[in-house]
């Protein structure tokens, strides 16, 4: 058998060892020259903040709006899902002010629920909106309404949904962070966020007219064309028969123009859709809510 040579071992291993100094001092050196320095300030913000990641800022993650406000691109303020006091706190930490955001709420462009919009089918299946938005449009007569089946209750991770007794999904001012997610929960796109400072809303998405939108939803727009007007000049237009409000023109908005509505699909409305058609859980209740 023939024995290791000790020469033959302690060269290998010299050679493995200036292989491997050779290829950290190569990657210290890689590493030195093009590192990205990043303001340590970041992580503090970020250690901050909620961390719900939920987009409501307009940024994919907490981390990236972390990044945005040591920048100073945005203020503290646009995180709305961060209590005052945290907003404060990374304010007095980066030394800026806190900065004001419009308050943006997620609204329904549906009063159709099953009070007023009768059902044209028995559905069975599944119990959630997209679900039985896959069976022929689901179960409701007007193939544009809620189906009530709280996709969106589910998906709000604010607790900031709750339907009510006519199935209509009711929305907390106080709580919604306008994050998104009941858009996207949506299949009847029938959610959008908006400014809370945009009260003229037209609840109803029908492409009928008249009776026709009528026998399907009592409180469907007929296309009629009282509200445009009765609105300031420009404000609403009608489109494919549906009234649709111009918000770029949202400061000549007012309630006047929903007066003369026959069935109440447009409406004016401060604090949460739909409060006095029925009650809210006790438990989900705010007592500064304020009701339409």
């Amino acid at each position: 058998m023939d024995t290791l040579n000790p020469a033959a071992i302690a060269g290998s291993a010299v050679i493995l060892g200036g292989v491997g100094l050779f290829f950290a001092a190569l990657i210290a050196v890689t590493n030195r020259k093009f590192r990205v320095w990043e303001d340590p300030r970041i992580d503090v913000v970020a250690g901050l903040l909620p961390g719900a990641n939920c987009g409501a800022c307009g940024q994919p993650g907490c981390r990236a709006f972390a990044e945005q406000v040591v920048q100073g691109a945005i203020a503290p303020a646009s995180c709305t899902v961060a209590s005052p006091d945290v907003r404060s706190d990374i304010a007095g930490y980066l030394g800026v002010d806190v900065g004001q955001a419009v308050q943006r709420v997620a609204r329904l462009l549906c009063a159709g629920g099953r009070d007023v919009a009768p059902d044209r089918a028995d559905y069975r299946g599944l119990g959630t909106c997209k679900a039985a938005a896959a069976v022929a449009g689901g179960q409701k007569g007007c193939v544009w309404g809620c189906l009530g089946l709280a996709d969106c209750e589910v998906a709000c991770t604010f607790d900031a949904i709750y339907m009510n007794e006519a199935e209509l999904p009711v929305v907390i001012p106080a709580k919604c962070t306008a994050c998104g997610d009941c858009v996207t929960a949506c299949p009847k796109d029938l959610f959008t966020i908006m400014p809370m400072e945009h009260r003229l809303l037209v609840q109803c998405k029908s492409l009928l007219e008249g009776e026709a939108a009528e026998r399907l939803c009592r409180v469907a727009c007929n296309g009629c064309g009282k509200c445009v007007v009765d609105a300031a000049p420009g404000v609403i237009a009608m489109k494919s028969g549906l009234a649709v409000v111009d918000y770029a023109k949202n400061d000549l908005a007012g309630p006047e123009a929903t007066r003369r509505c026959p069935t109440g699909a447009i409406v004016w409305v401060e604090g949460a859709q739909f409060a006095r058609r029925a009650a809210a859980p006790a438990a989900l209740r705010p007592a500064e809510e304020v009701v339409a």
